[in-house]
């Protein structure tokens, strides 16, 4: 009956043997710290997935949540990335930790309405005016309630990040205004808002997974493509497009996903630890976004590309306004009004 003894009631019975009690005691201190030590050596492995390389924004967010959860849960869990689309693109990964075949994916804003419709209201194009306030409508109740839908989905949406405002490449010419559009071969991503956006300036667009991006420009099968100066370095699209129009249609957020069992699975503890981990994660993409827009376009002229400032951005969204009524069909002109106004 020794075990279902309590320690005072052990050292009562056997004060006249106190060294031997206290040697008991203390290798019982022992038994309880190297089983400590071994959670931490022994770490639970969780798969993070994303797109782009590790020098990105969305490898910079990464590698600060790999960091976070390490020292947050002290060891007890580890983040191993695969980066490169290393686990397919993003519709892929998505369904994958729906089904919980991958842990986490940090997923960028344009591939989500696959999952979730209704976030595809961040994807119409000129609805922010700058990043300033793409932030504060994000990080307000609006942005908030949408990451709290994902649950409905088998997702855990943990923290809004970054992929950067979206601006125009091509192989052919400049483009100034929305004319010098018409009749591009424009690669856009796997999102019907940013498809009906871009047919209304008569581009003839087109789909395609990122993975496939960099080929189908190399091989011509597109003529342009648009995504943020950070992936446009990342990836070495300057090695196969020539122009760079500044045109700051979209604001493309990221979200960084975890499967709703290994999140179920997490004590209430380590759950705070990983939503915390993730902001962080969202503000390290951010930072590095914000780096390359200020940075980056000098770095794509240098490396040859033909950079097109100073676009007139009104001219563009009103020549995309056909598309206008199908936006507030899909997703309420009253939604769309109040996220524009929002400061």
């Amino acid at each position: 009956g020794v075990e279902n003894m309590s320690v005072s009631g052990l050292w009562l019975r056997c004060r006249s043997s106190r060294p031997y009690v206290l040697a008991a005691i203390a290798a019982i201190g022992i038994c309880c710290t190297a089983a400590a030590g071994a959670s931490a050596q022994n770490p639970k492995v969780l798969k993070l997935g994303y797109i782009l390389s590790r020098h990105s924004q969305l490898g910079a967010g990464a590698s600060v949540f790999a960091d976070e959860i390490a020292k947050r849960t002290g060891g007890r869990y580890r983040i191993e990335q695969y980066p490169d689309s290393a686990l397919g693109g993003e519709v892929e990964m998505l369904k994958a930790v729906q089904l919980g075949t991958v842990d986490l994916a940090f997923i960028t804003g344009a591939p989500l309405p696959n999952i979730l419709p209704d976030v595809g209201v961040f994807n119409i194009p000129f609805l922010f005016s700058n990043v300033t306030h793409a932030h504060a409508v994000l990080d307000g109740p609006i942005g908030q309630s949408y990451l709290a839908k994902f649950r409905t989905k088998g997702l855990v949406a943990l923290a809004w990040g970054e992929n950067g405002m979206r601006h125009l490449t091509n192989s052919r010419h400049e483009i100034r205004s929305p004319e010098d559009l018409k009749g591009l071969k424009l690669r856009v991503p796997q999102s019907d808002v940013m498809l009906a956006g871009f047919n209304a300036l008569g581009a003839n667009v087109k789909p395609l997974a990122f993975p496939l991006l960099y080929s189908a420009l190399q091989s011509g099968e597109f003529d342009g493509q648009e995504n943020p100066i950070a992936t446009i370095l990342s990836s070495k699209f300057y090695q196969v497009q020539k122009y760079l129009t500044l045109s700051g249609h979209v604001y493309d957020p990221a979200i960084l996903f975890i499967s709703d069992d290994d999140f179920d699975d997490l004590s209430a503890e380590d759950q705070k630890a990983f939503i915390e981990a993730a902001k962080f994660a969202g503000h390290a993409s951010r930072d590095f976004a914000a780096e390359a827009e200020k940075s980056g376009v000098a770095q794509l002229a240098q490396s040859g590309m033909s950079v097109i400032t100073n676009v007139d951005r009104a001219q563009f969204a009103a020549a995309m306004a056909s598309a206008n009524p199908i936006f507030s069909q899909k997703f309420g002109a009253d939604l769309i009004q109040q996220i524009r106004n929002y400061r």
